[in-house]
């Protein structure tokens, strides 16, 4: 580290990990005396056309003198920074603060020079740009604003570095050289290159992951059963594409192969490249295998090894450990404590998970921070893929155990560019980067839809192995914010699994005007009310009574969605007597057919334990099973028997309809390595337990999704639908069917309208420098603290927002005379804290004409409630009735800036009716906010009253975002109560708090989370 006489300690938070543009990742970090040798090491593998590119001279070496000046720095006037892989520098960037003529200086100067140098063999991977950017957020905390560069015109490569970098810049030319000059200040150009710039490389980095080339499962035993040895046949029985190796140290040294697979005791023996390790060994066995993997080159891991974060305080700084470890070598982390990763894509064919089963190939990305909640997602659209569904299967699979690395805003931005996947399914236990998280989101919504169920939200506590930073955001604060950024939420797994199907096969909806049709006016009805229930605008139902035919339905739905004033189709169905498979198939034919007629329109089905029906409307193109007619000599069955055998065959792990054995694309017939074989196919069927647990690892192998058998009574086959067609949903009762299509409706109407998402207005009157000089005066005075009456209405009027006057009144005699002061009618007011706000304790005294009724109510206000002293009394003017409403603004330490509006009074403090959106608000987001409240009626005319000025009520919203978005420091601000009138409002009381802003990860360079 660095001497006595340096004048700065090592600043250690200058410190990061980040991704590259090719994915993998490095660390940079400022230079110290103690990097001499690496210095030298560094630049003897440096070609000499770079070294003359950085001195404008041959420089073949370093002199004693260079490598002193290149590693001694004062971390003000003088900061070098390195990037490295495992401990070495790969690049290497400088700045030196100057003066007016270029000479070294000392602040307040604010320009520098800034001079980079990148390996050879690691130009192209975007080092420099990240550099840049680590350099450039060193220089402003250092009260340098500019940069200078000098570039020979031939170095075309760092030209462009600066030139792609956004910052505003001047470039000249000058004695055959390039002089870049550029302003340090983020632009809206600059962060949309940085953003761009972490999409690409953090997609790039899951890409990695999940289609690599080459994979080695480190930890698979020799005998069957365990978790290494189940996991390296899953990947070999999926039909995994690429190189497989098993590697173990336990191997005997002539062991070349396992299960046909090559055998290695260690990844060093490998002869060739390792994309990704699959690590299964016990947890203290881990750092050898990291540092086995880092030297090979390996560039990613899955650690499917418990023993970490989720097992206390020691294993927590045990994962900190192996993210430090393994990012030294460039390599990133799916878990520990993982289930695994799949991919189906058929190029990949990859199974790298604890699923004995690869699931059925489709449009759907799923991701999970919870093992278990893995398992029941891949199990329920494995039988909603056969015997219940059958829309649809999965894209690639992600579960990322303790999240120590890899994280769903890792994996949003690989699905953005995927596309292999339509759909974005999400179990969320803690959200590490709220901010990112909804930005991210935002952008991926735009583009396909992403549903988002989270887990623990009610318990406060991030679940054991997740180290994130809390919020102090209620969940339902959280879930609106989410649904702003065009997340669907959602509140279990089952709602999860039918929206995404859904989503996934059908259009959107154009609007909430639904159709209902169907053989069963009793579920039409229910239907009926399930849409009314989900704020959907349902036609009466169209009962085709139980005599209808396939034809009768395919001539019903033509119809419907023929209709213009019918958005979307839900068609619902009972079993009819005698019709058995072939009725069913007959049925999904006539919908099928009617519905791609209008493609443009979703459609959904409601049925009774149907089937077969719903494994004729799932008949994908490829796999997707079916149930052909019933086979000679099988008797007419009635509608409850058909119901009960479909209901029974359902509830067994081989639903009529899941793929067959040795269909393409479908589970293999075999048993997990060290299970038992496969019992005969009847009700009492179930899959194989998993295989035993090595020590250490912490957790058991899961049946994964149930295997496929044969229905008594019907002969499994392969029905092919159209290609390219709709693949109709069917759900088996009527409210889950209408909540995914709900669901639908609104999203698409958030669709609409993101396209426009609106502006944030100007407004001539806001003296935003003047605030800015007075709450620099406030804050001077202390760290944080709430403003005084008169400071706040001061500060709040520069923004336009005017408080209405009140002043103490301590005794009878003050009021009196505040209320000459002020002019009658006026309202006496107690503003303890226990009373604030609460005109339903008595506590408020209205429309006092004269000082008589004045002093009558000061009486009556301290006998009721005590000595003024306790009351804090105060005198204000009458404001023009109105509807009395909140608006609040926050900024969270993870979430943002948020802001909140309700209508004030006690019901709606019970009901927790407020409605939020992140600053800066638009326009378009003040008009939604003050319509998404509950009671927003009472707003607008309800029962025969005055509608409110909605326009000066959004306007106030706009102009207390615009404050707390240009001044951080002004971190809560209260108005309460706002009376909107018909003409104008009235903000009667308001507290604004200030303090140093909260540190924002968003804004800086590119970084993953410290460890």
């Amino acid at each position: 580290m660095q001497t006595s006489s340096d004048r700065h300690e090592y600043p250690a938070h200058w410190e990061a990990d980040v991704v590259l543009r090719d994915g993998g990742t490095a660390r940079v970090r400022p230079i110290t005396v103690d990097d001499a040798e690496r210095l030298v090491s560094f630049y003897e593998q440096v070609s000499d056309e770079s070294k003359y590119y950085r001195f404008f001279a041959p420089y073949p070496r370093l002199s004693a003198k260079d490598v002193h000046r290149f590693t001694h720095h004062d971390f003000v006037d003088r900061v070098g920074l390195a990037a490295t892989i495992g401990g070495e520098f790969i690049a290497t960037v400088r700045y030196d603060r100057i003066g007016a003529g270029g000479t070294p200086a000392t602040a307040p100067a604010d320009e520098a020079e800034v001079a980079f140098l990148v390996q050879d063999a690691h130009q192209g991977r975007g080092v420099a740009s990240a550099l840049l950017e680590h350099i450039a957020a060193v220089a402003r905390e250092r009260g340098i604003r500019r940069f200078a560069a000098e570039v020979l015109p031939a170095n075309n490569k760092m030209i462009k570095v600066f030139m792609d970098a956004g910052y505003t810049q001047k470039r000249s030319f000058e004695d055959g050289v390039v002089r870049l000059e550029f302003d340090l200040e983020p632009t809206d150009r600059s962060l949309a290159v940085q953003y761009a710039r972490e999409h690409r490389a953090e997609a790039r980095s899951v890409q990695r992951l999940l289609q690599p080339g080459s994979v080695a499962v480190v930890g698979a035993g020799r005998t069957p059963g365990g978790v290494g040895r189940s996991i390296l046949g899953n990947i070999r029985d999926a039909g995994y594409t690429g190189r497989l190796y098993a590697v173990n140290r336990a191997f005997p040294e002539d062991m070349k192969e396992l299960d046909g697979v090559p055998a290695c005791r260690s990844v060093r023996d490998i002869d060739g490249p390792v994309d990704l390790a699959v690590v299964t060994v016990p947890a203290e066995h881990v750092p050898d295998v990291v540092t086995a993997c880092g030297e090979h080159g390996v560039q990613g891991l899955v650690v499917i090894s418990a023993g970490y974060a989720d097992s206390g305080p020691e294993g927590r700084e045990r994962q900190r450990a192996l993210v430090r470890h393994a990012r030294s070598y460039g390599m990133r982390i799916i878990g520990p404590n993982a289930f695994g990763i799949i991919n189906t894509s058929p190029d990949v064919r990859l199974n790298a998970s604890l699923a004995p089963e690869m699931p059925r190939a489709g449009r759907i990305g799923l991701f999970a921070q919870s093992g278990a909640i893995g398992i029941a997602l891949l199990s329920r659209l494995h039988r909603r893929g056969g015997g219940v569904t059958g829309v649809t299967g999965v894209s690639t699979f992600v579960s990322s155990g303790n999240r120590a690395d890899v994280s769903g805003n890792d994996v949003l931005q690989y699905w953005y560019d995927d596309p292999e996947t339509d759909v974005a399914l999400m179990y969320l236990e803690s959200i590490g980067n709220p901010r990112k998280f909804t930005r991210l989101a935002r952008r991926t919504a735009a583009a396909k839809p992403l549903v988002v169920v989270q887990g623990a939200r009610h318990g406060g506590v991030a679940p054991q192995g997740h180290a994130v930073r809390a919020t102090r955001l209620p969940h339902a604060t959280v879930s609106a914010l989410l649904r702003q950024a065009g997340v669907i939420r959602v509140d279990t797994i089952t709602d999860l699994v039918d929206a995404g199907l859904l989503l996934a096969r059908q259009p959107l909806p154009a609007g909430p005007r639904v159709a209902i049709l169907g053989n069963s006016e009793s579920l039409g009805l229910l239907t009926y009310d399930a849409c009314l229930s989900e704020g959907l605008r349902p036609q009466p139902p169209l009962d085709l009574t139980t005599a209808a035919s396939a034809d009768d339905f395919h001539a019903a739905l033509a119809r419907a969605l023929a209709d213009d004033t019918c958005d979307a189709v839900v068609v619902t169905a009972i079993p009819t007597l005698g019709e058995g498979a072939a009725g069913d198939a007959a049925l999904a034919e006539a919908l099928r057919s009617a519905a791609a007629a209008v493609p443009t329109k979703p459609v959904l089905v409601v049925h009774v334990e149907l089937g077969g029906l719903a494994e004729a409307l799932s008949a994908a193109a490829s796999t997707a099973p079916q149930t052909a007619q019933s086979t000679a000599g099988t008797t007419s069955q009635t509608a409850a028997g058909t119901a009960a055998q479909a209901a029974s065959s359902a509830a067994r792990p081989g639903d009529p309809g899941a793929v067959p054995q040795g269909t393409p694309g479908g589970p293999a017939s075999r048993a997990a390595p060290g299970a038992a074989p496969h019992a005969a196919p009847g009700p009492a069927d179930q899959p194989p337990s998993g295989a035993p647990v090595p020590s250490g690892t912490g957790a058991p192998v899961p049946s994964g999704p149930p295997r496929p058998s044969a229905t008594p009574g019907r002969t499994p086959s392969v029905v092919r639908a159209p290609e390219g067609a709709h693949l109709i949903p069917a759900y088996p009762a009527a409210e889950r069917a209408v909540r995914a299509l709900g669901e639908a409706v609104a999203y698409a109407q958030w669709r609409r309208e993101a396209a426009d998402p609106g502006k944030v207005p100007e407004y001539e009157d806001i003296d935003e420098k003047g605030a800015a000089q007075q709450i620099a005066g406030h804050l001077a005075r202390g760290q944080g603290l709430t403003l005084g009456s008169r400071e706040t209405c001061d500060l709040l009027g520069r923004y336009g927002v005017h408080v209405h006057r009140a002043l103490p009144a301590a005794t009878p005699d003050d009021a009196a005379a505040a209320a000459r002061t002020i002019g009658y009618p006026v309202a006496l007011k107690a503003t303890a804290p226990h009373l604030r706000h609460r005109a339903d304790l008595g506590g408020v005294r209205l429309d006092l004409a004269d000082e008589e009724q004045l002093r009558r109510a000061y009486a009556e206000l301290t006998a009721l409630f005590g000595k003024p002293a306790e009351l804090r009394p105060v005198v204000q003017g009458m404001a023009p009735r109105g509807v009395d409403t909140v608006v609040r603004a926050v900024i969270d330490p993870a979430a943002g800036a948020v802001l909140s509006f309700g209508l004030a009074g006690a019901a709606t403090q019970l009901l927790g009716d407020m409605a939020h959106r992140l600053i800066p608000v638009t326009d378009r987001d003040a008009t939604s906010l003050i319509r998404s409240v509950r009671t927003a009626p009472l707003l607008f005319g309800w029962r025969g009253s005055a509608p409110v000025d909605a326009a000066a009520l959004e306007e106030l919203l706009l102009r207390v975002s615009r404050l707390v978005d240009d001044h951080p420091e002004v971190v809560a601000v209260t108005l309460e109560p706002v009376v909107v009138a018909p003409h104008g409002l009235s903000v009667l009381g308001a507290s604004v708090r200030l303090a140093p802003p909260p540190a924002r990860d968003d804004l800086g360079p590119r970084t993953l989370p410290a460890y």
